[in-house]
């Protein structure tokens, strides 16, 4: 014990209580939110046919599971915690490492922490309607708070306290939700194919596989490139929060090993699932079935024609834990890297400390605070889908690091070397780069905003730079 904070004995460092099942748990359970119960629908909508919905999920998977693959060789020659942030520090310097973190914490995870926490609300709310959106409890001109926001901040202060309580207590939920979501996920695709699959509906949907949305020109092919790349979006982000493990790896037990491994294998897991989600929609559902699904919820569609109207109760039920336990996923990663940022004096100072329980308890604090700010916002939504080029950026930096740090560090032990290297990576780069030009291009609305939030941590970098020099 070397350093006292607020009363309390400082550990010297985490304790190693994550083995390779926690951390593949890890990576699943953050990934899994409420993301593949709805985004389906838009993707129809705007692609216009089962085979552009598959292909967007196989494209999203491949890009996925890439990228894991590739961020595997980042953490086995940096198990520290922190994750993302440390590798683009070590590989392009402090300021595009502070721009990450600033964004994760000002939007990025906070505002996911948010938004799953909210989704929980909204459907606890099928089985408690006084706990929707609905229920308004105070209303101040433009502003108002509603049970659901209440039941979200609720759930993101309870998981805080928890996880400050020790890494420990935060694993068994995330295991044990994430094992049981799993589960759950499976049965509602098995049982969804056995009582709900039609053979008629399967066969219309797939007859028009490849038709063009209505508002695409006839005869333009190259007309549904940004229509598939704009649909990409909702897929990656159901899948995002695949690099959790990579976080916490001062936590994992042989990190250099099962880091990576619980990488991969959280990943290649969910997006496998994902995939055959959405034939299971396309075995029960018309394609208007899934395009028109009332606000979006194509998993409660799904359920209600399996199993009826009981199919409300049990999809509802399903995100619930789904979503339960991806926000617990989000604050355990979350707060580790600010802890890194703290560390580094870029930060506030106290979220580099550890306290008795072996975790960044100030962090998980501070992160709470500004999860349920935006909360009682209501603007999460917004401020996520404007982060959403800017995270693109930082994730192709991070691979394009690989790139660099091969070069500028070829003396750096590498326990474990990218699967595919340098075609995949490279392909990696070139789909999400697309993918982020196309959103430049057709979606300015979002990416602009995005961008600015960004470049407003270049002046707070400099003045915490200033400071740590003065």
């Amino acid at each position: 014990m070397t350093q006292q904070a607020a009363g309390d004995m400082q550990p010297e460092g985490f304790r190693r209580s994550l083995g390779l099942l926690d951390g593949t748990m890890l990576v699943a359970g953050s990934m899994i939110g409420s993301g593949i119960f709805i985004v389906s629908a838009d993707i129809v909508r705007t692609t216009g046919g089962a085979g552009w919905l598959v292909l967007v999920w196989l494209i999203s998977g491949f890009m996925t599971v890439v990228g894991a693959l590739s961020y595997a060789e980042l953490a086995a020659m940096y198990p520290r915690a922190g994750g993302q942030y440390v590798y683009l520090r070590e590989s392009w310097g402090r300021l595009p490492a502070f721009l990450y973190g600033w964004a994760f914490f000002a939007v990025i995870q906070t505002g996911s922490i948010a938004a799953v926490g909210v989704a929980f609300a909204k459907f606890a709310a099928y089985l408690a309607p006084s706990l929707g959106d609905g229920n308004v409890l105070l209303q101040l001109g433009g502003f108002r708070v509603t049970a659901a926001q209440l039941v979200a901040i609720a759930v993101v202060l309870l998981l805080s306290v928890v996880n400050a309580r020790g890494v420990h207590y935060g694993k068994w939920i995330q295991t044990g939700f994430t094992l049981a979501k799993i589960a759950a996920l499976l049965a509602l695709i098995a049982f969804g194919l056995l009582l709900g699959a039609n053979a008629q509906v399967w066969q219309d949907n797939w007859a028009q596989a490849w038709q063009r949305p209505a508002a695409t020109p006839a005869g333009l092919a190259l007309a549904l490139l940004p229509a598939v790349a704009v649909s990409m979006v909702g897929a990656l982000f159901s899948s995002d929060s695949w690099h959790s493990a990579a976080s916490v790896a001062d936590e994992i037990r042989n990190p250099r090993r099962n880091v990576g491994l619980s990488l991969f294998l959280g990943t290649a897991l969910v997006c496998s699932l994902y995939l055959v989600a959405n034939l299971m929609y396309l075995a029960v559902l018309p394609l208007s079935g899934i395009a028109g699904a009332e606000a979006d919820r194509v998993g409660v569609a799904a359920a209600q024609a399996a199993f009826g109207p009981v199919g409300t109760v049990l999809i509802a039920v399903l995100i619930m834990v789904s979503t339960f336990g991806c926000v617990n996923g989000l604050v355990l990663a979350g707060a580790r890297v600010y802890y890194g940022m703290a560390r580094d004096g870029l930060f506030f100072a106290r979220a580099g400390r550890l306290n008795a329980n072996a975790v960044p308890g100030w962090a998980l604090g501070l992160q709470a605070l500004w999860a349920c700010v935006l909360c009682l916002s209501g603007r999460y939504g917004d401020l996520l889908d404007y982060v959403i080029f800017a995270t693109l950026i930082f994730y192709v930096l991070t691979i394009a690091g690989l790139f660099r740090l091969r070069r500028t560090r070829a003396d750096l032990e590498r326990p474990y070397r990218a699967f595919g290297y340098p075609w995949l990576p490279a392909l990696y780069i070139v789909f999400a780069s697309a993918i982020g030009l196309s959103l430049l291009v057709w979606k300015p609305a979002y990416t602009w905003p995005g961008l600015i939030i960004v470049l407003l941590g270049v002046p707070v970098f400099r003045l915490l730079r200033a400071r740590n020099a003065a």
